[in-house]
């Protein structure tokens, strides 16, 4: 059994003696998992760092083993984000994610190009790709089975005016739905309705927090697991780049 194919490394753990159990994502074979002999090692370590596309080979006797990788360097993703903290923490979150909700060897053309696309562009810096990459968790979840309907009010069935989000439904709610409800509906950033590209923090914290709602309940706690703690370093960084709330005024 064998093939080859441009591969996103999602994650690499130590095996035996210098080896490393390694994860990648491909277009057609998915998530796939392969034990690179001194992947671990001195010469091969900053091969299989996370983020990085590789063209990868994988053999084995029987397609059920766990058979064996070999890989040559195409794009350094990891370390254009050496340097940039939230580009970092962004591929991070994206490389968890993928690794730990995406099933095992099944074809995810869509996630893998999106992601592709990411870690593609990521030298350009996290603040240009945050609202692509939130995009990308709404395609992630699509793909697990639990996409948000976005396209009308689920109340009125209108297009327009989309403000809110159903936190059960994952339904969009319009403005005039959703005023009597407000508190107990998630935001609904104007750049995940098709709007372009947004440079304001306090949207990417409300994406966020709406991919990482249906993130949580759905795609990791159906399965009683946490969301990947990079997920949540990623929003604490975003929260950080918020101005710190006005000061309450002092008593007379």
């Amino acid at each position: 059994m064998e093939w080859q194919a441009p591969a996103i490394v999602l994650e690499a753990r130590p095996h035996g003696e210098g080896g490393a159990v390694v994860g990648v994502l491909t277009e057609a074979q998915g998530r796939h998992l392969g034990l690179a002999k001194g992947g671990a090692s001195r010469a091969q370590a900053g091969l299989w760092q996370p983020g990085n596309l590789v063209e990868v080979r994988w053999v084995a006797r029987l397609s059920e083993q766990l058979g064996a990788f070999s890989g040559e360097m195409v794009h350094p993703t990891a370390a254009l984000a050496l340097d940039d903290p939230l580009a970092l923490a962004l591929l991070n979150s994206a490389c968890a994610l993928a690794a730990d909700a995406l099933p095992e060897r099944e074809a995810q053309p869509r996630v893998f190009s999106g992601l592709l696309a990411l870690m593609a562009n990521l030298g350009r810096g996290a603040p240009a790709l945050l609202a692509d990459y939130i995009r990308w968790e709404a395609l992630l979840l699509e793909a697990l089975g639990y996409g948000l309907d976005l396209s009308a009010c689920a109340v009125t069935g209108t297009a327009g005016h989309l403000t809110h989000v159903s936190p059960r439904s994952g339904r969009a709610v319009s403005a005039e739905a959703a005023a009597p409800y407000a508190g107990r509906l998630l935001p609904l950033p104007l750049f995940l309705q098709g709007g372009q590209a947004e440079a304001d923090p306090a949207e990417w914290l409300a994406g966020l927090r709406l991919t990482g709602h249906f993130l949580t309940r759905d795609a990791f706690g159906s399965r009683h697991r946490p969301v990947p703690a990079a997920r949540e370093w990623l929003e604490t960084r975003i929260q950080a780049l918020l101005p710190p709330p006005p000061e309450a005024p002092a008593d007379a």
